[in-house]
Formats: C-alpha cells, structure tokens, sequence
C-alpha cells in the first residue's frame, strides 16, 4: 500500500509552499526532536499533556481558593466551612469548566463565575424550610444548565453555577444574612485563582503543539522497534502484531490531534509552513506503516541471516537517531541496500531470498524517505511564531477540550436530520433538558425517601450520565465506570481517614486536594479514575461529621443514589425523543463514505486539472477522522469472543479500517503533476464516476435500509486503464499514477465487501456472484508462522539448492549453548572523554535482541554468549553507531571502548 516515492513529495501548486529543502532553517525544535529521554513515556502517554494540565490546573486551583477561602473566613468572622466550601467552588469550577488559550478568555469566564453562583444562594436561603420547593428549584435548575448548553461556553458556566450555587446553599444551609459576605469570597476567591492560574498555569498553544509533535516521534520509535521485535526468528508473531497494530493506531490519533492543533489561531503557522508540516506529517506515518506491512511480510519468510541481521541493525538505528540528525540513517539504508542488492543480482539465487531480497530493498527505500520526510516536518515545526495569526489551512478535525470528537458528531448529525421542519425544530434545543426534568422528578422522590439530607446525590448522577455522553452503551458503561471508581474511592479514602484520624485537619486537606487533582488527571483516561479520586476527597470531608460506624451505611447511600440516577436518566434518554444507537452508527458510517467520495472528487480533479487547488491529503486525514468516529460509535457494551453474531459490527470496522489505509495511500500517490491524453483521461473519469455512483448507492442503502442501484466494482475498468497507461507514458510519474490506480482498485475491493456485509447487492458485471469471495479478497494461505507458531530456519546451502525444509526441521546449530563471555568498555567523545551516557543494544547473529544497558559514567558491562553480535550505540546529541564484535567461546574477558 506504500510506495517510497509517496513519503518525497513536491509542495502542492495552490499552497505556494515552498519544498522542505528550500526552508532555509535546518535544525529541528529540540522539545520535538531530541534524543530519547524518561519524559517520552509520559509524551506518549499523554500527547500534548492535555491530561498532566487537568491535574494541575485542578491542584493549584484547589490550593488556592481553600486557601483564599479559609483566611476570608478567619476575616470576615464566617464558618470556615462555608468559606472553604465557597471559595473551592470557585476552584474546582474554574478547573473543569474555563477553557481557553488567552487571558482575556480566562478572565471572562473566571470572574463571571461568581455572579450567578451566589445570585442563587439567597434563594437557597429562602426556600431553605420549603422542601418541596427545595428540590424541585434544584431539579429546574439541572435542566436549565442543559438548556444554556446550547448557547456557548458562557451561557454553559451560567448554568453550572446557578446549579452548584443552589446545592451548596442547600448542603451548608448558607442563612440570607451571611450570602453578601459569601459573594466577597467567592469574588475574591475567583480572582485569585485567576492569578494563580495566569501565573502557573499559563495556556501555551504553540508548546503543546510541540509536545504532540514529540509525542508523535515517540509514537513513531516505538513503531519501528516493534518492527525490530518482528524480525527475532523466535518471535510470537501474534504478540508482535498486537503491539504493532496499537502502535501504529496510537501514531495515526497523535497524527489526527497534530492535524487539528494546527487549525488553533493561538498555535498557528505562516500559510506555507502550515501546509508542509500537515504534509509532512501525513508522508511520515505513511512511509512508518509502510515499513510495518514490509517486515511482517518478511517476518512470515526464512530471509538469509545476514539480510536479516542487516534489517535488525539498519531498523534499532532508525529508532534511536534523533530526527534533527535524520541524515544519520543514510549509511544503514546502504548496508541494507547492499546486501539486498547482492541477492537481486545474483542469477542463481532461491527465490525465496530473492522475495525477501527486494523486501528489504522496499524497506531501505522507506527509511530513506522517512529520513527526509520527517527531517523536512520537525524543521518546519520550528517555524511556528509566537504570536497569533490567522491560518488558512483547514483541518479534518475540529478538536473539542483538545480531544478528537467520537460520537458527539453522528449523534448531532441524526438529530439534525430528524428535526428539520415544523415544530420538531425545537427538539435539540429541549431534547437533553427534558431528559434532565424527567429524571430528576423521577429521582429526587426516590433518593428523598433513602436520605432527605443528601437526596442531591440522586440529582448528581443524573447530571454527569447526561453530560458528556450521547448513546446509550456510553452511559452505561459510565454507569459501570462510576460504581467501580465509588467502590474503589470508599475503600482507599477509608484506609487514609484511619491512618491520618478525624483531628488532622490539614493533612485532610491535602489528601482532599490531591484526590481531586489525581481524579482530574486520569479523567480523560477513565472516567473511573476520576471517580476515585473525587470518593476519596468526599471521604475525607465527610469524616469531618460522619463517625466511623456510620461511614460504611453513608458510602453505600451514596452508591444506591449515584446508581439510580445514572439509570434513571439512562432510560429517559433512551425514550424521550429517542435515538438508537444503531441510527448513529449508520450515520458514522454515511459520513465516511462522504468523506471517501471527497477524498475521490478530489483525485480526479487533481488528475484532470493540475493546477486545481486540491488537498489530497487533508481529505484522506477526513477520512481517518470519520473512522475514529465510526470506531467510537460502534464499540460494543460487552465484546463478545469471536466467532459470535455479534461481532458483525467489529468485522465492519475491520473493512473500514483496511479502507482507511487504501485511502491514505492512494491520497499521496495520486498527489502527482502528469498530462494525460484524452483516451486516458475519459478512463480516469469513467472509474471515478462508477466509484461515486457506488458510493451514493451504499449511502442511499445505509439511510433508507433500501436498495437503489448496487455496488459496481471498477477493477475491470482499472486493469484495462493500466494496460493502456504502461506503453503511453513511462517514467516515475506514470509509475506513481499506476501506484495510485492499484489503490483505487484496492479501497474499491473493500469497500465492495462492506457494502456486501450491509446488504448491499454487487453489480452482476462484477466477474462474481454476491456471496462469493472476491478475487481480490482472498486471504493469503496462514502458515505456522502467521499462527504464531515457530518459523522455520533454511541453512544456506539448501536456499541455495532450492530445496525446502519442513516445518519444525532444525535449523542452522546454535551456538549460544556455551557459557557467556563478559564484555566491557567505555563509550566516549570528543566534547566528553571522561564517557558518554548512553543506551547500548546489542543484536546477535540470528537478529534478536539479547542485551541491552546503558553506561554508568560513561563505563559498560556485558555478558554474551559466543557468535557475532553487533552493538547499536545511542546517545543525545549523537548520531547511533553500529559496532560489530567476535565473541568466542573461551574467551577472556573482552574489552571495547567506543567512541562516538
């Protein structure tokens, strides 16, 4: 699916951006292209440390409004309580709920909050003996949030604060004659954490930019070392496509996340440099999942041991050169080159090798153009400027809370459909507070009824399974996610109330603090980690009150009201204005086929009109976005193992997936300047135009659940344009065309069997009949290898004879059976002689990975065992370096010194 001359491409006409080469700035941002460092872990983990700053945020929030809170309080002669309670509102809202990249959108929002939070608390004070009343202004008040959502950030946060104004009034029984000093520490409280926030927790939209840019580096070593992993002829080869495959989808979100910071006025890039760093980016995965699919595919062979050996050295060096220092892997690619090219030209050899042989030059090929591609990216990543500018680029994505949107989308698209006329157009804006006011009149009575002091714990649950949740498998697995973090809270926030006792009440404090800060890191990971953490703070507080023999009775209230909410609002959301989980799917999936017909009107206009201003490459980064949507939608309560009905929609997603990858390579091929005749342009027009009535076809299948036409394969019409293609226009250009042409032909196959999977019958002139596998389909044979079982070993004198040996013959003698040799040395250089801090792997003859450690001031220690081993060699601010050794049996004690 990938070509090494897709990863080097010319800057599109309609950008004007100008090649990589002619950027006249040639060193990488050292935070995006450094050498490897613990941090990575952390990048790759969190790209951009969007979740590292919730916790932050959340921390010095907390710390500073209590703080602020408590000294008002001790000034103002008002319960600590209340001020504390007051003022970490302000905090822990400012938190959660303020987003933004400027000062000015910060103290918006931040100062704003204060108005309408304490407005309410004089009614809380009023309606304090009214219980009815009460609870029903709590109830209207949940569902007026809902509706301000509708209307922007502000109207959203005057919403939340009119409802957490009114539940705390209720919670601490704030009386009418204290609500003017409330307000005052609120106003200040909210100020402060302003301050504190614009102080150290400043947004920095260009750094995070960066960090994601690293992120993607570490994301993209972790691709190749897996690749390396492949190669050990020992390797389980199911674990190691396992790992592969989640490094590679890990790639493709940071690459989608980059696509949409990109977009953000406050992280913009000049309009040329806009353009290439989003090409780059996308030839950079490209050419990485290019190498995958190549070392799998020999993986699942007996390539000769020094190719091999060649592949695992040339691969860990990639790894480990830093991309400031791409040109690094030049000498690599040539030694993998060489010994490939030894093979190819060498009349007498087995086939098999030489398959294998021009596997690896294809790989060769790729590291070479990664060299350049991403050297060509992170370079123009330095050219973002600080200050604000308008960005003509158009991402694929809009990100929301710098998150790439999943069901949010879909679910809005059907709503919209739904409620285009009459009165039905007011269903979106009363859909989602109607279902609050039902489940919260529903509710209140019920968690009355258990505790009339604390029946706002029902309202609670009916609130977060109605924010961020849009189908009804998410707010059930919510509903799982809250019963465990509640579980797993109680137990932990037990376990500190006895150790730190009811006394201490500023370890309390901090325990409640770093709950709260801990439970907003993880949120984004698991919803059930934010649980935790808020269990564990709200233990505390309550041990403030509650004694020991009752806070096992007062939890377990808590989790029966939390779980009858979140079920509550779950069925009145599945039957108030409905929308089935099914409809939303079918609508993911609808727009991704929109987006691959762009993705195909873009193709033929870039074809058949050079100079149109076309991005290929942003419509097939479209199409990755509307698979993390389809993805997202189509994730089931429960998986079921395979083999089970329902797995169907798993198969779907798979052909999706599989699409997707056609897509993004026939996007870089296609991207190419060639004049066609006029035989060759009526072709090129007749394939897209059958491709795109197809498409229409499944589209109208897909909303109607009716056939209206069927899907028309357009291989034939491929084949024959290829043929045609092959004497009329030679060259590197018409190569990338037929490039492109077989990945026409390829997303057509897949896409034939999706539409087939959805009942979609296939054109009779397809060369098939429906229900029969498709030609083009057809599963390579699964061998022992692809099982997982152990893969063969030819010597080679029977490669060379051309006989084959059986699965599970023994190969070549082992030579490792003999006790190990130490090995030891120092790595140095010129600017430190006293030693080099460095990570040192070492590959054996049979290219597995038997070492690795790293120097302790600048000395190393090893043990091997008897053969040919080559060490890799990596430290900052150096290329890598490969140093072959002879290690013999019976050998003393060798000694190596490296220098760098």
């Amino acid at each position: 699916m990938t070509s090494p001359g897709t990863a080097r491409q010319e800057a599109d006409r309609s950008t004007g951006a100008r090649p990589a080469a002619a950027v006249p700035i040639d060193v990488a941002p050292r935070r995006a292209g450094g050498p490897h460092r613990w941090w990575d872990r952390v990048l790759a983990a969190d790209p951009g440390l969007g979740q590292l700053q919730a916790g932050w945020r959340t921390l010095v929030a907390m710390v500073t409004s209590l703080a602020v809170g408590y000294g008002l309080a001790r000034a103002l002669a008002i319960p600590p309580m209340i001020g504390m309670m007051v003022a970490g509102m302000m905090g822990l809202m400012s938190a959660f709920a303020v987003s933004g990249n400027s000062w000015s959108q910060l103290a918006k929002a931040i100062l704003w909050m204060p108005f309408p939070f304490s407005a309410v608390l004089w009614a809380a004070a009023a309606l304090h003996g009214d219980r009815a009343l009460e609870i029903g202004l709590n109830a209207a008040a949940l569902a007026l949030t809902f509706l301000l959502a509708r209307f922007g950030q502000v109207a959203l946060l005057t919403g939340m604060m009119l409802f957490n104004g009114l539940l705390v009034g209720t919670i601490a029984g704030i009386p009418a004659a204290l609500v003017g000093k409330a307000f005052l520490v609120a106003l200040v409280s909210a100020a402060a954490v302003l301050a504190t926030r614009l102080l150290l927790c400043y947004p920095m939209p260009r750094r995070d930019l960066l960090r994601t840019q690293r992120a993607f580096v570490v994301e993209a070593r972790r691709v190749v070392d897996a690749t390396v992993d492949a190669l050990d002829p020992d390797a389980d080869l199911r674990r190691v496509e396992r790992r592969m495959n989640h490094s590679l989808r890990r790639l493709n979100i940071v690459t989608v996340t980059i696509d949409g910071r990109l977009a953000q006025p406050e992280a913009a890039t000049d309009p040329a440099a806009a353009e290439l760093l989003h090409r780059h980016l996308f030839d950079v995965e490209l050419v990485l999942r290019g190498i995958g699919q190549a070392v799998r595919a020999l993986a699942a062979q007996s390539p000769p041991e020094e190719l091999r050996r060649s592949l695992a050295v040339g691969l860990l060096l990639a790894r480990d050169t830093p991309p400031a220092g791409a040109g690094g892997l030049r000498p690599a690619v040539e030694v993998i080159r060489g010994q490939a090219d030894t093979i190819l030209r060498n009349p007498g050899a087995d086939p098999r090798d030489a398959e294998s042989a021009a596997l690896a030059r294809r790989v060769a090929e790729l590291l070479d153009s990664l060299a350049d591609s991403l050297a060509s990216w992170l370079t123009l990543g330095q050219r973002t400027p600080k200050a604000p500018a308008a960005v003509p680029f158009t991402a694929a994505v809009a990100l929301e809370n710098n998150r790439i949107p999943g069901s949010a989308v879909p679910m809005r698209r059907v709503l919209t459909a739904r409620t285009e006329s009459g009165w039905q157009r007011v269903v979106p804006f009363v859909r989602a507070p109607l279902h609050a006011a039902v489940a919260a009149a529903i509710v209140c009575p019920i968690a009355d009824a258990i505790d009339p002091q604390r029946f706002y714990w029902g309202l609670i649950g009916v609130m977060i399974t109605l924010f961020g949740t849009n189908t009804t498998h998410e707010r059930l697995r919510k509903f799982g996610h809250r019963m465990v973090g509640t579980a797993a809270g109680a137990v932990i926030g037990v376990l500190l109330l006895h150790w730190i006792g009811h006394h201490h009440v500023y370890w309390m404090l901090t325990v409640i603090v770093l709950g709260l800060s801990l439970g907003s890191w993880g949120m984004q990971r698991a919803y059930a980690l934010w649980t935790t953490g808020l269990v564990v703070a709200l233990v505390q507080l309550y041990g403030l009150t509650t004694p020991d023999s009752g806070m096992s009775h007062l939890l377990g209230e808590r989790l029966v009201d939390n779980g009858i909410g979140i079920l509550v609002a779950s069925a009145c959301a599945a039957l108030i204005f409905p929308l089935s989980n099914r409809a939303i799917v079918r609508e993911a999936e609808h727009g991704y086929l929109q987006a691959v017909q762009n993705l195909l009107t873009q193709v033929s206009a870039r074809w058949e009109e050079p100079d149109s201003p076309v991005r290929l490459r942003g419509a097939a980064r479209a199409v990755d976005v509307a698979l993390f949507q389809v993805a997202e939608v189509s994730r089931p309560l429960v998986r079921m193992p395979l083999g089970v009905r329902g797995r169907a929609p798993q198969h779907r997603t798979a052909l999706l997936t599989t699409a997707a990858g056609h897509a993004r390579a026939l996007a870089a091929a296609a991207d190419v300047d060639i004049d066609l005749s006029p035989r060759l342009s009526e072709g090129i027009q007749r394939i897209t135009h059958t491709f795109a009535d197809s498409l229409r076809a499944l589209e109208h299948h897909l909303a109607n659940r009716t056939a209206q036409g069927a899907w028309r394969r357009v291989g034939p019409f491929v084949r024959e344009l290829r043929a045609d293609l092959r004497p009329a226009a030679p060259g590197p250009r018409a190569q990338r065309l037929r490039t492109a042409l077989h990945e026409l032909e390829a997303l057509d196959g897949v896409l034939a069997a999706f539409a087939e999977e959805c009942g979609l019958p296939l054109a009779s002139d397809t060369g098939r009949e429906p229900g029969r596998p498709d030609p083009g389909l057809r599963p390579a044979p699964v061998s022992a290898t692809a099982r997982g079982g152990p893969r063969p070993v030819q010597p080679p004198a029977a490669r060379s004879a051309g006989a084959g040996v059986p699965a599970g013959a023994p190969g070549p003698a082992r030579t490792d059976d003999t006790a190990a040799v130490p090995l030891s040395g120092s790595v140095c250089c010129a600017a430190h002689p006293g030693g080099c801090s460095a990570r040192i792997t070492v590959i054996n003859a049979r290219s597995q990975r038997v070492a690795q450690t790293y120097t302790d001031a600048g000395r190393y220690r090893l043990s091997l065992r008897p053969g040919s081993h080559t060490l890799v060699v990596s430290a900052a601010d150096h290329p890598p370096r490969a140093q072959s050794v002879m290690v013999r049996a019976a050998q003393p004690d060798l000694l190596l010194d490296i220098r760098l």
